[in-house]
């Protein structure tokens, strides 16, 4: 029976090999560049919505779905409809790259979805009430062979050929031009951004320039190192205390205390009372008026709207904790010029 591998170009065909074990390749995934590219006039890129979501890689082999965080944590009784209808899919062998997102008024919701992120229970998942969206964008593996050697456009067209889309399945389209367009159309739809991706490039197991990210607005997640006491009537804390890692040393960036609300100050009080130290985390002296430190093991996504000369959030507001990412892999963002 013919497959569409076989309907490949020959030239294509050449570049396939057997697979590895599907989480085997879901291991290491491709990661985007920030930039503040805004002219992409030589062409040769496509632009996909940027999503407020989680990434999750999902692996298929035989009877067997497994959703995977970009940290190998298992997701599957997080989001059991999403393991559900990759379930239900005709293709039997598939390793597919993408992002879970909760909606709200018609936009991408990283607050909503933390009613989410944090169960592991199916049935508790099921009656949340929070409804999940997994927006496919890639393909590494399908019917045992390894497609991450072909181009960007081909693997979007096999991924497109190979699942059935629809329920919580979506493919994640793209445009072919008008990149600078379309970010100005998308930071006026109060979007995340676009993503920009070189139409002929490779799949590749690192961060890498043929993915950037253009975002609408500064952002990034941050490790929390500690906290200050609450004042007046306020419950749990004053403010986090954030960092970032650069040469294996954890450096202070400054504190966030707003963008909470009463339950999570008492949620995120008790997780820091559990992780306290006497001494400070941070390679930088952090001369805020009783503060207490915590192990740097939580990390929080941050919204701010620059960084200062001396490396301090300006304006930085707290969206939520980040599941999917190591705190040891949080560096501090800066934008890939040209």
């Amino acid at each position: 029976m013919s497959t569409p591998l076989d309907r490949l170009p020959a030239e294509q065909r050449s570049r396939l090999r057997e697979a590895a074990p599907g989480a085997e390749l879901a291991a290491r995934p491709m990661l985007a560049t920030l930039s503040d590219r805004r002219e992409f006039a030589r062409g040769g890129w496509i632009f996909e919505r940027k999503l407020d979501g989680v990434r999750v890689l999902a692996v298929r082999e035989g009877g067997t779905v497994r959703l995977l965080s970009r940290t190998g944590r298992s997701l599957n009784g997080t989001y059991p409809e999403i393991a559900d209808a990759l379930t239900a899919q005709d293709c039997p062998d598939f390793t597919v790259d993408g992002e879970i997102v909760a909606f709200s008024e018609g936009r991408t919701d990283f607050a909503r979805l933390q009613q989410r992120m944090q169960l592991t229970d199916p049935h508790q998942a099921r009656a949340s009430g929070v409804a999940v969206t997994y927006y496919l964008f890639d393909l590494l593996r399908l019917e045992g062979t390894d497609v991450r050697a072909l181009p960007l456009r081909t693997r979007k067209s096999l991924l497109r050929a190979a699942l059935s889309f629809g329920g919580p399945l979506r493919f994640t389209t793209h445009r072919n031009e008008g990149g600078q367009r379309l970010l100005d159309e998308a930071c006026r739809r109060g979007w995340e951004g676009l993503i920009a991706k070189v139409a002929e490039g490779r799949y590749v197991t690192r961060r890498s320039p043929d993915w950037l990210k253009l975002k609408c607005a500064k952002g990034q997640e941050f490790v929390i190192g500690g906290f200050t006491e609450p004042a007046g009537s306020r419950a749990g804390f004053g403010a986090l205390l954030l960092g970032y890692y650069e040469d294996g040393r954890l450096r202070y960036a400054g504190k966030v205390g707003t963008g909470y609300d009463q339950a999570t100050l008492l949620d995120l009080r008790r997780r820091l009372d559990e992780l306290a130290t006497r001494r400070s985390p941070f390679a930088d002296p952090v001369r805020e008026k009783g503060a207490h430190w915590a192990a740097p093991e939580l990390v929080a996504e941050t919204g701010f709207t620059e960084w200062t000369r001396d490396g301090r959030l300006r304006h930085p507001r707290f969206l939520g904790l980040r599941h999917d990412k190591r705190p040891r892999d949080v560096v501090r963002e800066r934008p890939r010029q040209g």
